[in-house]
């Protein structure tokens, strides 16, 4: 699972958006490779009907009717979208909305991917069996120093916790990857994917980068 979240970067604004879901496209089908695309939240319905998956940044744990402003997953759901990241760390949420938000994803059919801090929270997070726990130490994300080669035994630990709850939850790993030797590093270590941001969206290349992402994960 290879997830670029866009965050609300000026890089990717307007009709930008479709130029970078394009070149996505075609690089996920000549690689063979899963890609999701977090666009920012008011562009989703642009790209929707792409190819590859289309994720929400972040959900509420809200109902359907009259909640102004909240994003709720039933109706994300009806606009062609897979999934959501849930508790980012520049978007943290309880306890008891992340519990909530799992369940109703799955309940959906959708893909979670519920972001944590350290260990501690992926061992916590992954007994909710979300589709994906993406450890993501927040000193390091746009940093451009990847957790992989800074913090390498975060992942293992990490990995190890997500296997300890002997279910299908699976671990990404997210924070400064910039490089296809960053990829690489990440799958030796334990991980099933990665969960990336400004390495890619602010790149001066997008096939490049993407491709390069892409070859190191197959």
């Amino acid at each position: 699972m290879f997830v670029i979240n866009c965050k609300n970067y000026e890089e990717i604004a307007g009709e930008r958006i479709i130029k970078f879901v394009k070149t996505a496209e075609k690089i996920s089908k000549k690689f063979k490779v899963k890609i999701a695309i977090c666009p920012p939240q008011h562009l989703i319905g642009v790209v929707a009907n792409s190819s590859i998956l289309i994720f929400a940044q972040h959900v509420d744990d809200s109902k359907v009717g009259s909640t102004t402003g909240f994003m709720i997953p039933e109706l994300l759901k009806q606009s062609k979208v897979s999934g959501s990241l849930i508790n980012h760390s520049e978007h943290r949420i309880s306890t008891k909305e992340i519990t909530n938000l799992v369940c109703k994803l799955k309940e959906l059919k959708m893909i979670s991917i519920v972001c944590v801090k350290n260990v501690a929270e992926a061992r916590k997070y992954a007994k909710l069996n979300p589709d994906y726990i993406a450890i993501e130490p927040p000193e390091l994300i746009g940093s451009g120093k990847a957790v992989s080669t800074e913090r390498p035994e975060l992942i293992e630990k990490a990995a190890n916790a997500v296997k300890s709850a002997k279910n299908s939850t699976k671990l990404l790993c997210g924070a400064g990857i910039v490089s296809g030797e960053d990829v690489s590093k990440a799958l030796e270590l334990g991980s099933y994917g990665i969960l990336v941001a400004s390495g890619i969206i602010k790149a001066k290349n997008w096939d490049k980068i993407i491709s390069e992402f892409a070859k190191a994960l197959v």
